[in-house]
């Protein structure tokens, strides 16, 4: 009987581990950089998305994660608005392979963040009176294994599998 416990709680300390601990924005910006002008112009505006992604270990088993997300609408040429948002999140990620830790800091953290930075972006372009926005969803998985491809080019390996299980 002790035997099995001993079994138990040495397969419980080997299981993937995945927690949530804090999700908060970092850093936030709106800028209007031709108002009142821009406002007088017909809104056909030209929207670009900037994504990044950074990670930095602060325990074991504990990552901080950000995500930056940078919107740009410009008219004839003129920026109407820049929404700049850090959003990031304290994971607890543990028991992962290698491959499996570096897509979950890449990928899984990330969108885990995108619907939160995606909504102080909505809700900064509202509060500077533009029509609304709704960005897309983002694919972070395939941004990732084109980072993991990329890297691998060139450091003239193959690349590493993505896969997760």
């Amino acid at each position: 009987m002790a035997d099995e416990n001993q079994s138990s709680t040495e397969g419980a300390e080997q299981a993937p581990q995945f927690a949530i601990q804090r999700v908060y924005t970092k850093d936030i910006s709106f800028e209007t950089p031709n108002s009142p002008a821009i406002f007088q112009k017909e809104w056909k505006p030209e929207m670009k998305l900037d994504l990044d992604t950074r990670s930095a270990k602060l325990a074991d088993d504990t990552y901080e994660v950000c995500l930056a997300l940078t919107v740009t609408a410009t008219v004839d040429g003129q920026t109407a608005f820049l929404a700049e948002v850090q959003q990031a999140g304290i994971f607890t990620i543990g028991n992962l392979p290698e491959a499996q830790l570096a897509h979950t800091i890449g990928a899984f953290c990330p969108a885990t963040l995108f619907p939160y930075a995606r909504e102080a972006v909505f809700n900064l372009v509202n509060r500077g009176s533009f029509p609304q926005i709704n960005l897309a969803p983002v694919n972070f998985d395939a941004l990732f294994a084109s980072y993991v491809q990329q890297r691998a080019a060139e450091q003239g390996e193959a690349p590493a599998s993505t896969e997760t299980h």
